[in-house]
């Protein structure tokens, strides 16, 4: 492996796109990052090492790709436009543990990707990458609904995503997508990067979240992690709304349901009047195991 020249600044990064005619594109979600201290921050946070295969998502031109490079035993990097591939191609041409595919990430085999593609795929797995804003949620529960056991997830996204991602309950920023984070990882925002730091700039600030499987289990289990899911993305459609009206709408409104949803209510401590966002995980898993015995759902 021999040094390249650092892409990843304002410089360089104008010149690599009018060298061949590269615009950002919004269908992709397009903003390349220009600070390098930025990209040395990332994957510090990543803890990324020799021992490491890292999966990164939408490379661009190579910026982080380059610096992944440098400190991974091996770097997977997957992006969806077909343009940027002979740019990268040139980009990352000192570098010979990178390989580059045009896949869309939303639609590859993860498990058989991984296989066919790293020389060692026994190795730590970790994931780290500027996530497209448009799309960060889907590709995150993506990649956590396979069966890969990812070391860590390190991903750039809007701050307001973030935030959601590490809130506590009883906040307005705590929801649905908080819960299913929390169900498989532990989410922590690193730090937060400026707009100004990409070209194009964004019209949000940014933060980078690392998420690391659990330290411990979970201590209630739920009999079907789809119908739980499918429980709290109910009870979450109406916010202003209690856990009892919400409830109604996701259960059921007749005499006779309302009356087994208040002894299930009774049965796990729960106030009807509450709003869904005060309670935590357990309490959610333990609510769709009593429903589920009492055939409610």
């Amino acid at each position: 492996m021999t040094s390249a020249k650092q892409i990843g600044n304002r410089q360089t990064t104008r010149s690599i796109m009018s060298e061949y005619g590269i615009h950002a594109k919004k269908g992709f979600g397009q903003n390349f990052l220009t600070d390098p201290a930025i990209l040395g921050r990332i994957v510090s946070a990543a803890e990324v090492s020799r021992d490491d295969n890292v999966i990164e998502i939408g490379p661009g031109i190579g910026a982080l790709t380059e610096r992944l490079a440098q400190a991974a035993g091996q770097v997977l990097a997957v992006e969806i436009d077909q343009d940027l591939i002979p740019v990268l191609a040139k980009t990352l041409a000192a570098y010979d543990n990178v390989k580059v595919i045009n896949q869309d990430i939303l639609k590859v085999n993860l498990p058989q990707l991984i296989e066919q593609q790293f020389s060692d795929p026994t190795r730590p797995l970790k994931v780290v990458a500027n996530l497209p804003y448009y799309i960060t949620s889907p590709i995150l529960m993506n990649l956590l609904a396979t069966k890969v056991q990812w070391a860590s997830i390190t991903v750039m996204m809007q701050k307001e995503v973030a935030q959601r991602l590490t809130a506590h309950p009883g906040t307005k920023q705590y929801g649905a997508l908080t819960l299913a984070i929390e169900y498989q990882m532990e989410a922590n925002i690193a730090f937060n990067v400026s707009r100004h730091a990409f070209v194009p700039s964004p019209n949000v600030d940014s933060a980078i979240v690392v998420l690391k499987q659990r330290a411990e289990q979970l201590p209630e289990q739920p009999f079907n992690k789809g119908k739980l899911f499918g429980l709290i993305r109910g009870c979450f459609a109406h916010r202003r709304k209690s856990l009892w009206n919400n409830l109604q709408s996701t259960v059921g409104k007749d005499a006779a349901t309302k009356e087994q949803m208040k002894e299930v209510l009774e049965q796990v401590d729960i106030d009807p009047q509450i709003r869904p966002e005060k309670l935590t995980l357990n309490q959610f898993i333990r609510l769709a195991n009593v429903l589920h015995d009492s055939n409610l759902i």
